[in-house]
């Protein structure tokens, strides 16, 4: 299985602070059935900006001690960048990674609100042959006021990514109800951990993976991972058509 959200890298942003850290979860990873993860180390973030160079010298890194260990996991360079208007000008001078060097941008969002100039951003984006997956949704506060305004970023061509532990209720049961809306109403194209550590913010990928299977959502649990394996392989998404949904003051828990 391929984990396409994930801070593994060291000393970077929020993620591991040592390498013997990162090479914990890199353990956890595989015992969870993951062969590879994308690492979508922070940039153009407030509080972290982990460097186009700093990604490629660390997987390499990285990559040389899984094979010296045996762990049979690799490591695709990536950035979960930040919206912003910095964003294009920062993609035009190759200063983000997009996921495994393929077609593929995660896009971060603001916690609380979604920013008008988003609409630019996808169609500039979309015109580089670039197609943006908005991660985590589920966890804006703008989103869960209004499902819909999801709906329309993915008529626009934006595609979007649930979180692990979301769908676990790691980030409590609201966000899991609201998660499973989500799936349900065909609003969510591939399943990231987002995984930082191995005790405030590990993996759950297992464990997401089973919840939705609990659910009946079977289908959804195909086509996240057939999607993951997709992006390697920069191959266009299976997509259904999206739904709108009823509003959910979910956006009351923030």
């Amino acid at each position: 299985m391929i984990d396409m959200h994930s801070h593994v890298l060291w000393n970077a942003d929020d993620g591991p602070r040592s390498m013997g850290e990162a090479m914990k979860l890199m353990e956890q990873a595989v015992k969870e059935g993951i062969s590879a993860l994308i690492a979508t180390s922070h940039s153009n973030h407030p509080h972290y900006d982990v460097g186009y160079q700093v990604v490629l010298n660390q997987i390499d890194r990285l990559q040389n001690e899984l094979l010296n260990n045996e762990i049979p996991l690799t490591v695709y360079t990536g950035h979960e960048v930040r919206l912003s208007e910095k964003l294009i000008p920062l993609y035009l001078a190759n200063q983000i990674h997009t996921l495994a060097n393929s077609q593929y941008l995660l896009v971060e969002l603001p916690s609380y609100t979604i920013p008008n100039y988003i609409d630019y951003i996808i169609h500039a984006l979309l015109m580089e042959g670039i197609t943006p997956i908005i991660a985590h949704p589920e966890r804006n506060k703008a989103i869960a006021e209004n499902p819909n305004r999801l709906v329309q970023l993915i008529q626009q061509g934006a595609l979007s990514q649930i979180t692990a532990g979301s769908l676990t209720g790691h980030f409590g049961r609201a966000v899991q109800k609201f998660s499973l809306d989500l799936v349900r109403a065909n609003l969510v194209h591939v399943y990231g951990s987002d995984a930082h550590n191995l005790t405030t913010r590990p993996f759950l990928f297992d464990q997401g993976l089973c919840y939705l299977e609990k659910r009946k959502e079977l289908e959804a649990v195909d086509i996240f991972l057939e999607n993951n394996a997709r992006i390697l392989q920069n191959q266009p998404f299976i997509i259904k058509e999206p739904e709108e949904i009823a509003t959910a003051k979910w956006w009351k828990i923030y």
